[in-house]
């Protein structure tokens, strides 16, 4: 009679559930996974907990160190820091997974089909990648922003629409390793449309790298995201980012340090909590280790 265990063993494991298995034993990438967990929900729930309003002022109090009635103390104009480091989380942790949840869809499909189809299609395909590598993709952001007026969406689409192109080419060098091999001929002698074979068998393989890219285009776009803001072309006062707070904080950061630590110290937080969960992914994701 067979047991439950060898049952299990015989029907296999889904790869999402291989890689939550190791995932499990990487405290590390637990930990981060976690903070970034509290992260989110404090950011949900920030309107219903905070102290004071966001655009709140006490013009008499100015720039306070951090007290009791304010945990982070204030800015120049008599805003609550922590209300803002908090309203702050809110748009960068937006601008973060949006944009490169954008920046991963277009990449992802591109590169896996430029890959899978090769031939002229993959050299006209990746001739344009380089064409739009060429272009300042600085300036390329400002134009949208100019020309389509400055909101919060726009920025996401705008931000991820140029982030795409380094996750192209990542996926693209990794299909190419992978049409080749044992699984895709069986797929392929089976009847399986092209389209499934992408969806199915070769994007699943390309996870492991694509984790870690997103792990790091996350917070370069909430870098690009505070670029934009300094410049009058992003976050709009009296709303706030992580980046905007720091950029205001290096302006006056020796008469009030409190300004640039508490949202220098929020942000690198979290960037570190994004660095851990993305290697604990990697290496939960490795086909390669999945066999060990």
């Amino acid at each position: 009679m067979t047991s439950a265990k060898e049952f299990d063993d015989e029907q296999g494991v889904s790869l999402w559930q291989d890689a939550w298995v190791r995932l499990q034993h990487n405290r590390l990438a637990l930990l981060g996974m976690g903070v970034l967990i509290f992260m989110i929900v404090i950011a949900l729930i920030t309107p219903w907990i905070v102290p004071y309003s966001y655009e709140e002022q006490d013009l008499m109090l100015g720039a306070a160190p951090p007290s009791m009635a304010h945990w982070l103390g204030t800015d120049v104009l008599g805003r609550d820091m922590l209300t803002r480091v908090m309203y702050g989380g809110r748009v960068s942790l937006m601008v973060g997974f949006i944009a490169t949840g954008v920046a991963l869809l277009i990449g992802v499909v591109y590169g896996a089909v430029a890959g899978y189809v090769g031939g002229r299609v993959d050299a006209a395909m990746m001739r344009l990648v380089d064409i739009l590598y060429a272009l300042p993709f600085m300036i390329f952001i400002i134009l949208l922003m100019v020309l389509f007026g400055r909101n919060m969406l726009l920025l996401f689409l705008a931000i991820g629409a140029v982030e795409w192109l380094t996750m192209a080419r990542i996926v693209r060098g990794q299909v190419l390793s992978l049409r080749q091999q044992e699984f895709v001929e069986a797929a392929i002698s089976i009847g399986l449309s092209p389209w499934t074979i992408i969806r199915r068998h070769i994007i699943p393989n390309t996870l492991g790298p694509v984790i870690v890219y997103t792990t790091l285009t996350i917070p370069s776009v909430m870098l690009l995201e505070a670029f934009l803001s300094f410049l009058g072309l992003g976050i709009q006062p009296p709303q706030s980012s992580w980046g905007l707070l720091i950029s205001y904080g290096v302006e006056t950061m020796e008469e009030y340090p409190w300004l640039l630590i508490y949202p220098g110290l929020t942000l690198s937080i979290a960037l570190f909590a994004l660095n851990f969960l993305g290697d604990g992914l990697r290496d939960a994701l490795d086909p390669k280790a999945s066999k060990d």
